[in-house]
């Protein structure tokens, strides 16, 4: 009974003895391991990597340009009569047109662009113009600078006055001596022969009529004379 216990004890003992010495071995298998992997790895390292060239900036962005000013469909140009200009052309809401002398009319050409541009906007159209007490053969249009179109009246340009604030206007009639308002024809208002009221002839006076000699009174008769 006593035997068994001792050879048990004997067995475990044994055991530990052989885990200590396993795990001995263990360590310094693993001191070596370290030292070798530090080696390895030192050879095996990977070269540096080539930096990739920096892309290029982009292009700056072009700036976008101020969109033209939209033409209307269509235009309506009709007659007006001025009480010192005589019949001049307006536009569908009464405004009066103008002409720029410094323009061209064979070939149709507009030279108010930019500032002036906005100082007289041009008639523009997109489509079809109407017209009332104008010839329809006289009517077209000229392709500005940028872009639109604008109508013409007998290859002129038109264009209203931006002081003209109310239909009716003629604040624009001969500035800087160039523009005019423009007559169906595509004339020049108030230049023409007739235009101007021509001062009235003085009435010749009327004679006064001669004073006829007065007939003598006859004397009356004296008795004994």
């Amino acid at each position: 009974m006593r035997t068994e216990p001792r050879t048990r004890r004997a067995a475990v003992l044994a055991a530990s003895g052989i885990a200590v010495a396993a795990l001995i071995a263990g360590c310094g298998s693993s001191g070596g391991g370290t030292s070798g992997s530090g080696t390895s790895g030192g050879g095996a390292s990977a070269s540096p990597s080539t930096p990739s060239a920096p892309s290029a900036p982009s292009a700056p962005s072009t700036p976008s340009t101020p969109s033209s000013p939209s033409a209307p469909a269509g235009a309506t140009l009709r007659t007006a009569t001025d009480p010192k200009l005589g019949t001049i052309v307006t536009d569908s809401a009464g405004f009066t047109l103008y002409r720029f002398d410094q323009d061209r009319s064979n070939p149709p050409e507009s030279s108010c662009n930019g500032g002036c541009a906005v100082i007289w906007p041009p008639e523009h159209v997109n489509g079809d113009v109407t017209v009332k007490g104008i010839d329809s053969k006289l009517v077209g249009t000229v392709t500005r600078s940028d872009g639109t179109k604008q109508v013409t009246l007998n290859g002129w340009p038109v264009y209203r006055y931006s002081p003209d604030t109310k239909p009716g206007d003629t604040k624009g009639q001969g500035v800087g001596g160039t523009w005019f308002a423009v007559t169906p024809s595509g004339g020049k208002a108030g230049t023409g022969p007739g235009t101007t009221p021509s001062p009235a002839m003085p009435s010749p006076a009327t004679p006064a009529p001669t004073p006829r000699p007065s007939t003598p009174t006859p004397m009356p008769g004296i008795p004994g004379y």
